[in-house]
């Protein structure tokens, strides 16, 4: 199974650890991944049968070029909490101070970092929060700039926002290099799970699924989670358990159900953009199985 290891894929983590696999009879083989697009030329050819990862242009683009396989589920689900949110755009101090930017709007023009560039899944979560004030991809430009750079490209000013997910947005706020604009809406999310096609068809598929929505189920939906879980996610990723608790979390549906909605919002998204090298968005009915999250039980 690939990952990138993030406490965006909590289910996954909870499920190995408290043994929901092992119940099902699977041995899990976790492949740390750099990125979702590089997981894909794995995931067709089955060198993987299983990925959680984020969603991306380039995903799009190998499924229009043949690539074949499955997204089944989803994973962290933004909750939409202003104050409480995994991902903000984190505008820079002086610009908020001097009034240069008040508003989504003034973005307009302006460099905003975001991990992967505009055809990542932070490319997608910024044109959701650009939404809120008219804009759109083409009306800003995007920084393609890893997380932990973000924060001081916005104290030197190479940048204008940044995109950050916890606890890097909370490094920006407490140093005071940067202030919060927005974030994305509750329901918006740019991750999931994909299968193989050999998989899908195998008799581990829906046990695989149901094991890890158990994971989701251990879950609280306030995003506040046990001292188990945490220990957990600290233990898993080799992150500070003090950090993660002080870190705002997403929530996850209990059966994890795929997102048609989010899938179509993003191919619209990335075609303007001109990240999708089809004209034509796919029929997203060709490309998901919802049949797993049904059939878990949850």
């Amino acid at each position: 199974m690939g990952h990138l290891p993030s406490a965006l894929f909590t289910p996954l983590y909870v499920a190995d650890a408290k043994g929901f696999f092992e119940e099902e009879g699977i041995t899990l083989e976790l492949v740390p991944l750099k990125s979702g697009q590089d997981g894909i030329p794995m995931l067709s050819n089955d060198q993987l049968d299983v990925m959680v990862a984020g969603f991306s242009a380039g995903m799009f683009n190998a499924l229009n070029q043949g690539l074949q396989f499955k997204i089944v589920g989803s994973m962290g689900i933004s909750p939409g909490d202003p104050k409480n949110s995994p991902t903000a755009l984190e505008v820079r101090q002086e610009l908020i101070d001097d009034g240069s930017v008040s508003s989504v709007a003034d973005l307009e023009g302006r460099k905003i970092a975001v991990a992967g560039g505009p055809g990542a899944t932070g490319g997608y979560l910024l044109a959701a929060m650009l939404e809120e004030g008219g804009l759109t991809l083409n009306d800003v430009e995007v920084v393609n700039l890893s997380t932990p750079d973000q924060e001081p490209a916005l104290t030197n000013g190479s940048v204008d926002a940044a995109t950050p997910s916890a606890p890097f947005s909370t490094s920006i706020e407490e140093a005071g290099v940067g202030s919060p604009l927005a974030v994305p809406a509750k329901g918006v999310t740019g991750t999931g799970v994909t299968y193989s096609e050999t998989f899908i068809g195998s008799d581990l598929a829906q046990p695989f699924f149901t094991a890890l929505t158990k994971g989701a189920q251990e879950l609280s939906d306030d995003g506040q989670q046990s001292d188990e879980v945490y220990q957990i996610l600290a233990d898993t990723l080799g992150q500070d358990i003090e950090v993660l608790k002080a870190s705002p979390m997403y929530s996850y549906l209990p059966d994890l159900a795929p997102q048609p909605d989010q899938l179509e919002n993003m191919q619209q998204v990335w075609i303007e953009a001109g990240q999708i090298t089809s004209s034509e968005p796919l029929d997203v009915s060709t490309i998901v199985d919802a049949s797993f999250a049904e059939g878990s039980g949850a």
